[in-house]
C-alpha cells in the first residue's frame, strides 16, 4: 500500500506558521507592556517624590513662587501619568486583541490537525486490513498448494 499523505500538509503548516508568528507577535506586545507598566510606576514614583518633597517644604515654610512652581511641577507629572496610563491601555487592548487572534490560529490549526489524526487513523486501519487480506490469501494459496500436493 501507498505511503500515508495527507493533503492538508501545506495548510496545517501554513496555519501552524500564522501560529508561529502571532505567538513572536504576542509575545513583542507583552513586553511592551511591561516597559509601558515600567514607565507608569516610574511616572507615579516621581509623583510621589515631587509630593513628599513639596510637603516637607512647605512645613517649613515656601514662598508663593516656589509653591506655585512644586503645584505646576505636580500638575506636569499628574499628565505624564495620564498619558503613560493611556499608552499603557492601548498596549493591553493590543495584547489582548493579539491573543484572541492567537487562539483563533490555534483552533485553526487543530481542527486541521484532528482531521488529519482521523485519516491516519483510517489509513492505518486500510493497511492493517490490507495486510490481513494479504495474509489470508497467502495462507489459502498454501493451503491449496499443500491439498493439492496430496491429491
Amino acid at each position: 500500500m501507498k505511503k500515508f499523505r495527507f493533503s492538508l500538509d501545506t495548510v496545517l503548516d501554513y496555519r501552524q506558521q500564522v501560529q508561529d508568528s502571532l505567538q513572536v507577535e504576542l509575545g513583542a506586545i507583552t513586553a511592551e507592556v511591561h516597559r509601558q507598566e515600567g514607565a507608569v510606576n516610574t511616572a507615579q514614583q516621581r509623583f510621589m517624590e515631587i509630593n513628599q518633597e513639596y510637603r516637607e517644604k512647605k512645613a517649613a515654610g515656601l514662598r508663593i513662587a516656589d509653591i506655585r512652581g512644586y503645584e505646576t511641577a505636580l500638575e506636569v507629572q499628574t499628565a505624564v501619568i495620564a498619558r503613560e496610563l493611556l499608552q499603557l491601555q492601548k498596549l493591553q487592548k493590543q495584547m489582548e486583541s493579539k491573543r484572541q487572534e492567537l487562539v483563533s490560529a490555534k483552533q485553526d490549526a487543530s481542527s486541521v490537525e484532528k482531521l488529519r489524526e482521523k485519516k491516519l487513523r483510517a489509513y492505518r486501519k486500510d493497511l492493517e486490513k490490507s495486510e490481513e487480506q494479504f495474509i489470508d490469501d497467502l495462507v489459502g494459496a498454501r493451503s491449496a498448494n499443500a491439498q493439492g500436493a496430496s491429491l
